[in-house]
């Protein structure tokens, strides 16, 4: 077996090279390979690819890991205030980045550092598998991800990124390990991929409460098709919480979620400020899940006390369809924020066999929409004949007044 050990964690990878061309960030848009040198040296710009059986491995030494500030959307590291540990493979303010192999794989050896978490000794915020900052035209797959520190693929105010047929695992007892983030970036396609963690599989963020709302780049124009998703103690699906610099016009399909917490989460907090809307998902399937879909005003931690209190988020136009579900405990928790209602909640054409009872199914409170072959029926707030926008339930480009 090829094995890489790597102990010094600074790794850079970045190709300069002319656009393409790209603009949509859909998965449907294929971009054609850039061709690379046949030699190089170390000082050049170059892919990263590796063979079958290889594997890079993060040192277990939090001293070699070096540290790096703060994201300006976050204003601290995800776990302490102050600096951070930098990811095992990063690279900040790069064009053009392959990242690839043969289905080799990136093991960060997380386990030190989820004991670190759990007993509260951790110095400064854990490190990432692999974090891209400020960077455009991404490709990453066909690699397996192994026992992340924290987060596994962490691209960051980044844009035309694709990531394919990648594998993410860690053991359910990693706290706050998420798989893919995509955080204030723009066009972007996750497709065919299997990840399962012990918190958020995907998790679409864009800052933190002040920092995001100052820092003001959303996360917009996402394609996620053809997932398989599992986590035992986190959902499978997330947006936010940290949202601050808003979160639109993301498309979800072919998303299969099993054994899990919560299939499908939308999650932000009195203070965060900031917006998610405009979020379209359909043909789910969930099987062994203790809750289908939860979009919650009460979630997250600030990081600071320094937040406005009345920086309230906008959750709107959000529709859920074709959704199949077995085996589920609760249909779902919707829970908005006191005179920060959220509104445009639609869902269509889901079937879940609820083990609760159907009375016990939902519970909803400052959330209005509308809802139609929904099974258990829903709450009352979701079938009101009030009138609001939705997207359309048979064009994902169309929008809809319901009267």
């Amino acid at each position: 077996m090829k094995r890489l050990e790597v102990v010094l964690l600074l790794l850079a990878i970045a190709v300069v090279v002319q656009g393409n061309g790209r603009g949509d960030g859909y998965c449907h848009h294929k971009r054609g390979p850039t061709p690379r040198p046949h030699t190089v040296t170390i000082t050049d710009h170059l892919t990263l690819f590796l063979d079958k059986d290889a594997v890079i491995v993060g040192s277990q030494d939090a001293s070699h890991w070096p540290m790096v500030q703060p994201l300006p959307s976050y204003g601290q590291g995800i776990d302490l205030p102050g600096p951070r540990h930098c990811s095992l493979i990063n690279g900040y303010n790069l064009t053009d980045i392959v990242i690839t192999g043969d289905n080799g794989s990136i093991d960060g050896q997380g386990s030190v550092w989820w004991e670190w978490f759990h007993s509260h000794t951790l110095n400064y915020s854990r490190p990432h598998l692999l974090e891209l900052v400020s960077s455009s035209d991404i490709v990453i797959s066909n690699l397996t991800f192994l026992n992340p520190p924290a987060w596994s693929i962490h691209p960051v105010y980044s844009s035309n990124v694709e990531i394919q047929n990648i594998k993410i695992h860690c053991s359910s007892a990693a706290s706050d390990t998420n798989g893919i983030v995509p955080d204030s970036c723009s066009n972007f396609c996750i497709q065919d991929c299997s990840i399962s963690v012990g918190h958020d599989a995907i998790a679409v963020k864009s800052g933190w409460d002040k920092y995001g709302i100052s820092f003001n780049r959303p996360s917009s124009n996402i394609h996620i098709n053809n997932v398989h998703l599992q986590t035992s103690l986190g959902s499978a699906l997330a947006f936010g919480s940290e949202m601050s610099g808003g979160i639109s016009d993301v498309q979800v399909e072919q998303l299969y979620i099993h054994d899990s917490f919560t299939a499908i989460e939308f999650k932000t907090t009195r203070g965060r400020g900031g917006y998610i809307e405009d979020i379209i998902v359909s043909d789910v399937e969930m099987e062994n899940v203790h809750e289908a879909f939860q979009i919650t005003g009460h979630c997250g931690a600030h990081p600071d006390d320094q937040y406005d209190p009345d920086a309230l988020p906008v959750i709107k136009q959000i529709t859920i369809k074709d959704v199949v579900g077995t085996n589920i405990s609760i249909a779902g928790t919707l829970s908005g924020i006191d005179h920060g209602p959220f509104t445009a909640i639609c869902l269509a054409n889901i079937s879940l066999s609820v083990t609760s009872g159907a009375s016990n199914s939902w519970i909803c409170s400052n959330v209005s929409g509308f809802s139609e072959s929904v099974v258990p029926q829903p709450c009352s707030d979701l079938t009101s004949n009030s009138s609001l926008s939705c997207f359309s339930l048979e064009n994902f480009n169309a929008l809809v007044d319901f009267q």
